[in-house]
C-alpha cells in the first residue's frame, strides 16, 4: 500500500488521438524485419500482407492499424509491435511509406475497421 502515491510515468499529448469515437482499441502485431534498419515512429500507418504481416502502408497490402510507439526495426527479426486497431485520428499526424498519399478509398477501408480520421483543430 505505500506504493499507491508513486508517480509511475507521464504521458505528453503528441495529438495523434483526436476523438474518444469510435473508442481506442489496441492489438498485437509483428513488423517484417527490413532490408535496412530503421526507427518506425508512432503515427505510422501499417498494413498486413497475406502471410500476417506487417509493414509500412504503400497501397500494396491491406491497411491493418496505426503504431502506437516509436520503434526500432532491424535487418536480424520481425519486431512484435503494439498497434491501434481502432480510433479517431489526426490524418496530419499519421505517416505511411515515402513516396505514398493515403487515398479516400484508403481511409473508406481503414473506416471499416473504425480507424476515422479527423484534424485535431477544424481548418479555418
Amino acid at each position: 500500500m505505500k506504493e499507491l502515491h508513486r508517480k509511475f510515468g507521464e504521458m505528453e499529448y503528441d495529438g495523434l488521438i483526436t476523438g474518444l469515437n469510435p473508442p481506442v482499441r489496441v492489438t498485437g502485431g509483428a513488423i517484417t524485419k527490413l532490408s535496412a534498419a530503421a526507427e518506425l515512429k508512432r503515427g505510422t500507418l501499417l498494413g498486413k500482407d497475406s502471410s500476417g504481416q506487417l509493414s509500412v502502408y504503400d497501397g500494396s497490402t491491406t491497411p491493418e492499424g496505426i503504431l502506437c510507439d516509436d520503434t526500432e526495426v532491424g535487418t536480424e527479426e520481425d519486431v512484435p509491435v503494439v498497434i491501434y486497431a481502432a480510433g479517431c485520428f489526426d490524418p496530419e499526424k499519421v505517416t505511411v511509406a515515402g513516396g505514398y498519399t493515403l487515398t479516400q478509398d484508403d481511409k473508406d477501408k481503414l473506416r471499416s475497421f473504425s480507424i476515422i480520421f479527423k484534424a485535431a483543430t477544424p481548418a479555418p
